[in-house]
């Protein structure tokens, strides 16, 4: 068996210099069209060493995190003529996205789909025209009822969790008539907000029977059912269009050269000057300039930077003057689901495609699981605490748990919760945190700014809420309403047709 339980490598690692793509501030990625770009699932920038060493110091902006926001951000401030540097800790690019290859598949360890409902990564796809595809799909379902498991066609099994789900969400358009602006109603966010997804599985006062169908998920994005915010998942379904089917069928679809080939696409257009294995120890303010120290001791200047860490991240960056005590509180309180981890799954039985949910509470490791596509490997995902996804064996404890007489070849499983450049997964907000914090996080901390999935106006937690959120602390526009329909009715690529109502929405993501 083997297994992968620390997503970075040590941060003064280096990459031989033959494997990595140089490109200058005024120079090039050695690369023809967008789709070769696409191709690798590593392909980076680093410095150019050429430059003058004043030039190799001092730039126009610093943006800290090569992920979908900072590299978002990167390539809007070049088509404004300012020069970048790009400092990512990692020695890849991507943050909580990571393209990688497991037993000759081509993997997504962090988030993997893509929608037409997500209008800002729609528009990249478009812009670079890169290929989709749309997951096959399970042809049964293994669903929780009182006495274990039961298997059911798709396309019956979610007729009952579709009279919950939207049962669940009643008011949610109400609470988010604008969805891509989440505080247009403060009045009815500030009745909701304190609510937990566990206080409105507790209202509904459901059955069990009824309650298991629910609590797989609002276990997923909450890390607990007790841990998540109501809103934030009231706020997805009301960008779903506030319907079972555009909820539960976000996402079927995924880049088909992995999610990096949106960031390869976008560095080759941009030609930042890019570091990696950079963490960033450091950020001080004078009244001039930002000074931003690297775990190395190597300083970088710019008048302004750009922080596009996720925000449990913060805590471990020394900043002067000291963050704002809003910034503070959220990056102690963590944002981000804690405890995730993302397996593949390598199962000699059962070979079909299938989906598998389990609920909280109940002594299930694994909360979800499914395999999408023929020949391919399962994806899971766990949030328990307790579950060590280093012993072989309990992981494949785990899946029988769910499938019995499954039996498992090999696996592989990120723990986001241990990388020390994300500390969680993606983002979910707890109970209180839209309506005191997200205004404030959004702010500048004087010339330094924030950015990221976690504090999206949008789709939170999601690659278009890190694409959405880098457009706007670059100062360009982000989509919704008719902006948003507009950017998702001109496409480029090609639409596989799916039916959505055999899919079951993720949160990671």
């Amino acid at each position: 068996m083997s297994n992968d339980v620390e997503p970075t490598p040590p941060p003064n690692r280096e990459l031989p210099r033959r494997s990595v793509l140089k490109a200058g501030v005024a120079g090039g990625l050695a690369i023809t069209g967008a789709a070769a770009a696409a191709s690798a699932t590593t392909a980076v920038a680093v410095a150019d060493e050429a430059q003058a060493p004043e030039l190799r110091r001092h730039f126009d902006v610093i943006v800290v995190g090569a992920g979908m926001a900072g590299v978002t951000a990167t390539r809007e401030l070049r088509a404004k003529g300012k020069r970048v540097l790009l400092l990512e800790a990692r020695n890849r690019v991507g943050g909580r996205t990571w393209t990688d290859t497991w037993q000759g598949h081509q993997i997504e360890r962090g988030g993997t789909w893509v929608d037409r409902l997500q209008p800002h990564v729609w528009r990249e796809l478009n812009r670079y025209r890169l290929p989709i595809m749309a997951d096959a799909g399970p042809t049964r379902a293994f669903m929780p009822t009182i006495g274990g498991f039961g298997e059911y066609d798709p396309a019956v099994a979610y007729v009952r969790q579709k009279e919950l789900f939207t049962r669940f969400f009643d008011r949610a358009t109400e609470i988010f008539p604008e969805p891509f602006k989440p505080l247009t109603r403060p009045d009815l966010v500030a009745q909701f907000d304190v609510f937990s997804l566990r206080d409105r599985l507790d209202q509904m006062a459901l059955p069990l029977e009824d309650e298991i169908l629910l609590t797989s998920w609002t276990s997923l994005y909450g890390g607990t059912s007790e841990r998540g915010s109501l809103t934030l998942i009231q706020q997805w379904w009301a960008l779903s269009g506030g319907t079972f089917e555009g909820f539960h069928g976000v996402n079927t679809y995924r880049p088909t050269l992995g999610t990096v080939s949106i960031l390869n696409a976008m560095l080759a257009e941009a030609k930042p000057v890019l570091k990696l294995n950079t963490p960033v120890k450091a950020i001080t303010q004078t009244t001039r300039e930002v000074k931003v120290t690297t775990q190395a001791g190597e300083v970088f200047t710019a008048p302004e930077v750009i922080v596009a860490v996720p925000v449990n991240v913060w805590r471990t960056i020394s900043f002067s003057p000291a963050l704002p005590a809003a910034h503070r509180e959220a990056t102690t309180t963590g944002v981000g689901v804690p405890h995730e981890k993302k397996l593949w799954i390598d199962l000699s039985t059962p070979t079909d495609r299938f989906v598998a949910e389990a609920p909280e509470g109940m002594g299930y490791p694994l909360c979800f699981m499914g395999r999408f596509n023929d020949g391919q490997p399962v994806v899971a995902f766990s949030v328990d605490s307790t579950f060590d996804t280093t012993d072989g064996a309990a992981v494949e404890r785990a899946v029988q748990k769910v499938i019995p007489g499954a039996k498992m070849r090999d696996y592989i499983a990120t723990n986001w919760h241990v990388d020390p450049f994300s500390l969680g997964a993606g983002a979910y907000r707890q109970p209180n945190q839209l309506l005191r914090l997200h205004e404030k996080l959004q702010a500048p901390h004087g010339r330094v700014k924030f950015a990221g999935a976690d504090i999206a106006n949008g789709w939170n937690g999601y690659i278009d809420g890190a694409i959405e959120d880098g457009l706007r602390v670059a100062g360009s526009p982000t989509l919704s309403g008719p902006a948003a329909a507009a950017a998702s009715a001109e496409e480029r690529i090609v639409v596989p047709k799916v039916n959505r109502a055999l899919y079951r929405g993720l949160g990671i993501r």
